[in-house]
């Protein structure tokens, strides 16, 4: 009978310790997300624009369910020509004539980002009390820098945008991201001013954005019930 009661014991004690440990695990929030995107660009700049390919890599710094921090190293293609224009661009805005501009790119522009980013809904892989969501629309802004190598142009932008991200499971998250980004340059597709009109701040100025598939994982992970901030 001993036996028994001290197996029984030991039994009822995994049990509680499992559950406890569930428990735990279900409560556990985290500090970085890590991960990567891929999609295609829209550009607006002195070129008839095509579609090109954009690619990032992406670090997300969880504040709370509602808001987050992301750093972004993005990779925006830039291809299109000025041929297939409507409008009429001169080969030399300073002289006069009649001869067209004609003028090609494929090149790229980088970008780093730093984004905040406001959830509409609070953000997490399992409901209960919190109300969490494991699919949440949000609206992101912020700062970056930009490079654009058609025209070597080194410039500020500023990014803003929407995207919705979904809960595969307790780390990991799948995002469709949007963002446009308003540089303060009108180099980075190689042009500047090809009609010898020039701007200030955004005025007349390169905008790039792009539509990306985000993937990325939990890391850091914090127990809100054992370690309060």
């Amino acid at each position: 009978m001993r036996i028994v009661y001290r197996i029984t014991s030991l039994l009822l004690l995994f049990l509680l310790l499992s559950r406890s440990a569930h428990a735990q695990q279900e409560d556990l929030v985290y500090r970085l997300e890590l991960g990567v995107g891929l999609g295609t660009s829209v550009n607006f700049t002195d070129v008839k624009d095509k579609m090109g390919l954009a690619g990032a890599l992406v670090a997300r710094f969880p504040l709370n369910p509602r808001m987050a921090v992301k750093t972004q190293f993005s990779y925006v293609g830039v291809k299109g020509a000025t041929a297939s224009l409507k409008n009429y661009i001169p080969s030399d805005p300073n002289t006069v004539g009649s001869a067209q501009l004609n003028y090609s790119v494929s090149s790229a522009i980088y970008d780093v980002s730093v984004l905040y980013e406001l959830h509409f809904l609070p953000y997490g892989y399992r409901r209960d009390y919190r109300g969490y969501s494991r699919i949440v629309p949000y609206l992101q802004g912020g700062f970056g820098l930009t490079y654009g190598a058609a025209g070597k142009s080194f410039t500020a932008n500023i990014p803003l945008g929407a995207g919705i991200k979904y809960k595969l499971g307790q780390r990991l998250n799948l995002g469709l991201d949007w963002m446009v980004h308003f540089s303060l340059s009108d180099k980075l597709d190689g042009l500047d001013a090809p009609l010898g009109i020039k701007s200030e701040m955004f005025r007349n100025k390169d905008i790039y954005s792009s539509l990306m598939l985000t993937i990325t994982y939990d890391l850091s992970p914090k127990c809100p019930t054992c370690n309060r901030d």
